[in-house]
């Protein structure tokens, strides 16, 4: 509040009165008057209130949504030309944001905020048993489970890969819907009985569904060739304490004599986390700049600050003494690029597939005066020889016209010489399945700024 504003009310109150009492000493012309008044002038100083001598001024308002949100933008906002179309005294939050081409920058209700922020910062699958599944339309039960986490229901329960599911809940699960079908059983049932058919024996599972923290790593052998399969960058995951960070360097960890060469697969990754897929890419780096990010920030005074950062690798992980090649797709966004940016040119990695999405931006999040989320794009990042990719997307070195497990494969074959393995499996992932999960992660380049 304006500080003349604030006290010109008191200070014009005050005068009237010193006015007062310099008439009565005018008019009592004596001693006796000036040691009767001195008490008087002495208690001016804590008056407050003036109200037969003037109204007081009006307080400045209190800040609302709108108005909230409308300056975190003007303050924040990368895309600065945008700003003017703004318009500051609407009463429409969404309509706010509406107004900015960026698709990224939105704002949630704060209905919806809590359960957006679990879901930017978790791995946590609602109301669930804890499995991912493929489908396979030729077969008479075309939905096979793919995946099995080891901390969930199923996981617990002993439920092994590549049953296919016959039954759930007395219902069969068949034809061109099976998924969907299956899908609803576990949305509205919270006790599940599962008749899952092997190659030799079909068994029979009951299960109550959970919150299950399901892993964003992925450890796979497929004929020989190790695959990392990384699906997000999240704070909290089956490592519910290092989240991605803490399972991929477990990973590495364990494995820190091998030598042969291990597929990173990271297609169809949205991103995530910043902190998490700069620290994953480091666990490849010895030395040197992994990212470099400008951004337009607020600094502690709430003013707009312009910024540029780069971060550094320290050398000593386990991964840095791997052989890898890294395989994208058009699927790859956002913190992913950023990891495979980092690979290829900070660890010379050879990264394989499809060009990336083309995401170089990234988002701050800030809690708002009702509880609702502004979600705001304020960075723009580098790779680790300051190239911009925005828009672009990161070019794979062993380029492929689909970025099949096959690709990845033949780049393995293409720089580490292993040609045998190549020569008895060529095709074979050439027409790969989609992985079917119950509830799609959470993407982007993001940053907690203030919950």
């Amino acid at each position: 509040m304006n500080l003349l504003r604030k006290f010109s009310f008191p200070l014009f109150c005050i005068s009237k009165r010193l006015s007062l009492v310099f008439s009565l000493l005018i008019e009592d012309n004596s001693t006796k008057a000036l040691k009767r008044l001195v008490p008087f002038i002495s208690s001016l100083v804590f008056l407050t209130a003036c109200s037969d001598f003037f109204e007081p001024v009006e307080s400045t308002p209190e800040p609302t949504e709108y108005s909230y949100n409308y300056w975190l933008l003007k303050q924040t906002y990368l895309f600065e030309d945008e700003l003017p179309q703004l318009d500051e005294n609407g009463d429409s939050v969404q309509e706010l944001y509406n107004k900015l081409s960026d698709p990224f920058t939105r704002y949630i209700p704060p209905s919806k905020s809590e359960a957006t922020i679990t879901h930017i910062n978790t791995s946590i699958v609602p109301g669930d048993v804890g499995m991912e599944y493929e489908k396979f339309s030729q077969k008479e039960y075309p939905l096979v489970i793919y995946r099995v986490y080891p901390e969930g229901p199923a996981g617990r329960a002993g439920i092994k890969r590549y049953g296919n599911i016959m039954n759930a809940n007395g219902v069969d699960i068949v034809g061109e819907n099976a998924f969907e079908v299956y899908d609803s059983i576990l949305t509205y049932s919270k006790d599940i009985s599962l008749t899952v058919a092997y190659t030799s024996d079909t068994i029979s599972y009951n299960l109550t569904k959970e919150d299950v923290y399901a892993p964003t790593i992925f450890l796979d052998t497929l004929n020989g060739i190790p695959i990392i399969t990384i699906t997000s960058f999240k704070l909290n995951t089956a490592d519910q304490k290092n989240g991605s960070f803490g399972e991929l360097k477990t990973y590495l960890d364990s494995t820190q004599n091998t030598t042969e060469p291990r597929l990173i697969n990271l297609r169809n990754n949205p991103g995530g986390h910043v902190s998490h897929c700069i620290a994953m890419a480091d666990l490849f780096i010895k030395e040197g700049i992994l990212s470099t990010r400008t951004s337009r920030d607020l600094s502690v005074e709430g003013k707009t600050i312009y910024r540029k950062n780069s971060q550094k690798a320290k050398a000593g992980d386990s991964g840095e003494k791997g052989k890898f090649v890294l395989l994208v797709n058009k699927g790859s966004a956002s913190c992913s690029e950023i990891f495979a940016a980092a690979l290829q040119e900070a660890a010379n990695i050879p990264v394989a597939g499809e060009t990336t999405y083309g995401k170089g931006i990234g988002q701050s999040t800030w809690k708002t005066m009702d509880g609702g989320l502004a979600i705001i794009t304020n960075w723009e990042f580098l790779t680790p020889k300051g190239n911009s990719y925005h828009k672009k997307g990161v070019v794979p070195d062993f380029p492929c016209e689909s970025a099949t497990l096959s690709c990845g494969i033949k780049a393995i074959q293409n720089y580490y010489g292993t040609a045998p393995l190549l020569k008895s499996r060529s095709g074979i992932f050439d027409k790969e399945p989609s992985v079917l999960r119950r509830y799609k992660f959470e993407g982007g380049s993001i940053e907690n700024s203030n919950f």
